[in-house]
């Protein structure tokens, strides 16, 4: 069995008992410091933790202006999104009531509107070099809408129906009374020249007539709203609503004789 020499196990205890003791000199040595350091790094500490949360702030400031960033971008994504879901849609109206009609139409697309005349004229993107002339009617799937005026190589000029200028003959859808539809610039539109017995009410439709040069024969015009009598007492007249809102329109149909 192996042994060690006595005089080098002594020197083993000892170098054993040694390092014990250092340790616990060191320990004390570290209370002791700490114990007299305690509030200077009570105060380092404090800095260090402040510090760290003024950097966490900006950094977590810069993700959060990144993150809104993002969101934006995508909210506009979105927006644009939902704008060609809307414009495919009302296209896809439009171009089925093309399909299903039997007048000869052209779709176009509102691109403006007069200055001089803003609430009674637009500007359509299709012109001569499309076939389109003046007096040529203009629709949408809702109805009436009005007549072309002027027309350029590839942009035409259509007048509304609510223009005072406008002269539609019309009639009663119901009770087959005739009368003239005319603009007023706002909102209405007046029938006038009826007769005192004529057969109208409100919640009549009023669609256009086989009298009229410029529309083909019953395009629906709008409803009846009221019905008065002139200030002469000879005639009534009706207000009427438009079947389109003429204030929001987008695309147009243009009708080819």
């Amino acid at each position: 069995m192996f042994k060690l020499p006595r005089r080098t196990l002594i020197y083993s205890v000892l170098a054993a008992c040694a390092v014990l003791l250092a340790a616990n000199s060191l320990s004390c040595f570290k209370n002791s410091t700490q114990k007299a350091f305690k509030p200077q790094l009570s105060l380092i500490g404090m800095l260090k933790h402040e510090f760290s949360g003024i950097i966490f702030y900006h950094r977590n400031m810069l993700l959060a202006e990144r993150a809104q960033n993002d969101i934006d971008v995508l909210r506009l994504k979105l927006f644009d999104l939902r704008e060609v879901a809307l414009e495919n849609e009302r296209l896809n109206n439009v171009l089925g009531f093309k399909q299903k009609s039997p007048l000869r139409l052209i779709v176009a697309r509102v691109i403006a509107r007069s200055p001089e005349s803003w609430n009674s004229s637009l500007i359509i993107n299709k012109g001569r070099n499309n076939g389109i002339r003046p007096g040529m009617a203009v629709i949408t799937p809702r109805g009436l809408v009005g007549s072309i005026i002027e027309s350029a190589d590839n942009t035409s000029k259509v007048l509304l129906i609510n223009d005072p200028n406008q002269g539609i003959s019309s009639i009663v859808q119901r009770s087959r009374q005739e009368g003239l539809v005319n603009g007023t610039l706002g909102t209405n539109l007046v029938m006038r020249y009826l007769p005192d017995d004529a057969s109208i009410a409100s919640g009549d439709m009023v669609v256009t007539s086989e009298l009229s040069q410029v529309y083909p024969k019953g395009i629906l015009i709008g409803r009846v709203m009221n019905v008065g009598r002139e200030f002469s007492g000879l005639n009534r007249y009706a207000l009427i609503k438009p079947a389109v809102d003429l204030s929001n329109i987008e695309e147009v149909l243009v009708i080819i004789p």
